[in-house]
């Protein structure tokens, strides 16, 4: 099965996405995860003036198999929740990219490495591989 990956995301190996914008970094998970999870029935994700920091969990996505930890691409201040996902989970499965993105970050310092984060091209390899 292939998936939409776009471009000017950029990936973690976990399947989250971080789409930079300036000191803003928007986070949501991939159609690759949202399909692997299924019937997404629950959502948690930090509140609005939360840090959250690179490598470790921020919140959790349920679904009817599994309930899988969600891991932080960047470090910063969260300054935006989208209370859509959290109101209606389905929407991950609609728009991961578009309406269903997670949070979005105020950075706590300009991303200098980010060898962490894989390409499109990167991540639709190692999908592949898993599928």
């Amino acid at each position: 099965m292939s998936f939409e990956y776009p471009n000017h995301l950029q990936y973690l190996d976990s399947h989250e996405y971080v789409n930079l914008d300036g000191e803003i970094a928007t986070l949501g998970i991939t159609a690759f995860a949202v399909d692997q999870l299924g019937d997404i029935v629950f959502v948690e994700l930090p509140e609005v003036g939360e840090s959250i920091t690179q490598g470790e969990a921020f919140g959790n996505v349920e679904s009817v198999k599994a309930v899988e930890e969600l891991m932080a691409p960047v470090s910063g201040t969260v300054t935006e929740v989208n209370t859509a996902v959290l109101d209606s989970p389905e929407v991950l499965a609609d728009s991961p990219y578009d309406t269903g993105w997670l949070l979005k970050v105020q950075l706590a310092a300009p991303l200098t490495n980010m060898s962490h984060l894989l390409s499109a091209a990167a991540y639709r390899q190692q999908v592949e591989g898993e599928a």
